[in-house]
């Protein structure tokens, strides 16, 4: 017989984006629902941009006039995101993408018509929806006419509190307990079925200590996300607060256990183990500190599966202002890496493959000066910082190509080359052997010349946002956890970026957080129904 502190039919561990939707999508069902966060909740989706990639014809798109069908979002996203998935579980995300935005739409998520002219990494607070992803790159709009699919909640800055805000309130309103401060640890088996949880909380802590622990986890979700000294040393006085405080909680699920702690991005020794190529050290771990692995580890010990554990995004973003997708990216030996005008995954992904995992920006001076002029419309705060900070600090410039090469540490003959071939191109009216689209292209001719160093290093005022992508192997029709062999783990759920979904080979803008609504709906909705399917199997 178990012990235990408290019980529901439905238990979310981790309050993120997928947590939070799993936990609506269990209430739907009538379920007895209490979600737990080691801190506050909001999770890495109450940190980011608050874009949902979603297409095939949303209210928002028709009310901007936006023609988009299923299969158009169907061939771009096949394209982009490889094997991943199955095709029926792909169909069935695209197909259900208008209905995603409806549901979003109806628990209070704010969204606006209003379409961006340019091609950027991230809308100013005019516009809301944009081509969030490549599918305006030479390589995809081959394929089908590109769409405009990113949907950013409505709201000033960074818009994630806009999209997991009203979700938290809709699922309070609704009877969702949730319970912040809680740490778990472990899973609780009996019979070979999950039947609840384990772990610390600090629920019947003093006030004042709740306070003051609820104070430290707000810097280390930001500013701690920028600074990982900071986040690091906040996290030591929560460790402390978590061992003085913390009493022992077991949480009984009546149906089910869906994990929805994020990736593993926080925890450098993991990235090291299962991703070596990439220089952790190096990126802005783009997560809270509870993206640390620890949904997954608990998982594993109880005979689940991982897939993609080596499958990391890194994002070198080169715009805006958008004139500088007619600039050309060349590595150390003065080689061009990629089509410019793809997403900054992509652009991401070149350079952590590069030697020495590094890279520049060729601009002539024509499309410098357009670009100044361009900036200030084009921007937000801290894209305006980043691009005024390569600009003055992070740049070399010369008369010749050459000079500008030599400079900057790069091999001039091949760099000569590669601008005259690149040139001759673009006279000649070939395709761009990359496939960078024509209306982007442009001749660097004119002096003087600017190399931007956009390499992976660390660098505070530009930095290179890295986040995990794989995790738990699930079942693609209910979200149950598998284990290697593929049967799926009785009482056991896992959605959001704790599991392989659509994104976990390759990502753009949005695509994470269309997965945790896609993922944490379907989970929540078959955690409900997981012991009479039991019992009727």
């Amino acid at each position: 017989m178990q012990t235990w502190t408290s019980s529901a039919d439905v238990v979310v561990v981790g309050y993120g984006g997928a947590g939070v939707v799993a936990a609506l999508a269990a209430r739907e069902s009538e379920a007895d629902v209490v979600a737990l966060d080691r801190y506050l909740g909001g999770g890495a989706t109450a940190l980011s941009g608050g874009i949902v990639y979603a297409g095939g014809g949303t209210w928002v798109q028709r009310a901007a006039g936006v023609d988009d069908d299923i299969d158009g979002m169907m061939a771009y996203l096949r394209a982009e995101v490889g094997d991943v998935v199955s095709e029926s579980t792909l169909r069935r995300f695209c197909e259900g993408s208008p209905a995603m935005i409806d549901w979003l739409s109806g628990h209070g998520v704010p969204f606006e018509a209003s379409l961006c002219p340019f091609k950027t990494s991230y809308p100013t607070d005019d516009y809301y929806l944009y081509f969030s992803g490549s599918e305006n790159a030479g390589a995809f709009r081959d394929l089908t006419p590109p769409r405009q699919r990113g949907h950013r909640a409505h709201g000033r800055g960074v818009s994630g509190k806009k999209l997991f805000g009203p979700l938290a309130d809709s699922a309070a309103r609704r009877g969702v307990r949730v319970q912040t401060g809680t740490r778990i640890t472990g899973l609780v088996e009996e019979d070979g079925r999950v039947v609840g949880v384990e772990g610390t909380t600090l629920a019947a802590a003093p006030e004042a200590v709740r306070r003051r622990f609820a104070a430290l986890a707000r810097v280390s979700a930001k500013p701690g996300v920028y600074h990982q000294g900071l986040r690091n040393t906040v996290q030591a006085m929560l460790d402390r607060i978590e061992r003085r405080h913390g009493k022992p909680v077991r949480i009984e699920a009546r149906s089910g256990v869906i994990v929805t702690t994020g990736g593993f991005i926080a925890n450098g020794e993991m990235v090291a183990r299962h991703a070596p190529r990439y220089p952790w050290s190096e990126g802005l771990p783009l997560g809270t500190a509870a993206d640390d692995g620890s949904g997954i580890a608990m998982a594993e010990k109880v005979g689940a599966a991982t897939g993609r554990m080596d499958s990391l995004s890194t994002w070198r973003f080169i715009a805006p202002p958008s004139a500088y997708y007619g600039g050309i990216v060349v590595d150390v030996s003065g080689r061009r890496m990629v089509d410019e005008s793809r997403y900054g995954a992509a652009l991401g992904a070149a350079i952590a493959a590069a030697p020495q995992h590094r890279a520049w920006l060729l601009l002539d001076a024509d499309t410098v000066a357009e670009g100044r002029e361009q900036i200030g419309g084009q921007s937000v705060w801290f894209q305006r910082m980043q691009a005024e900070w390569l600009a003055r600090v992070g740049s070399v410039t010369a008369g010749t190509i050459g000079e500008a090469a030599a400079k900057a540490g790069i091999d001039s003959a091949a760099l000569r080359d590669t601008v005259d071939a690149h040139n001759r191109a673009i006279e000649g009216g070939r395709p761009d052997p990359l496939g960078k689209p024509d209306g982007i292209r442009r001749p660097i001719r004119t002096g003087p010349f600017t190399l931007l160093d956009i390499s992976f290093k660390s660098r505070v005022t530009y930095p290179m946002p890295m986040l995990t992508l794989g995790g738990l192997r699930v079942d693609e029709e209910s979200g149950a956890v598998l284990t290697g062999s593929g049967a799926a783990i009785p009482g056991l759920f896992a959605a959001g970026r704790a599991a392989v979904g659509v994104c976990s080979n390759s990502y753009v803008s949005g695509l994470s957080l269309a997965d945790c609504v896609f993922s944490g709906r379907r989970a929540g909705a078959h955690a409900v129904l997981s012991v009479a399917a039991e019992g009727a199997s």
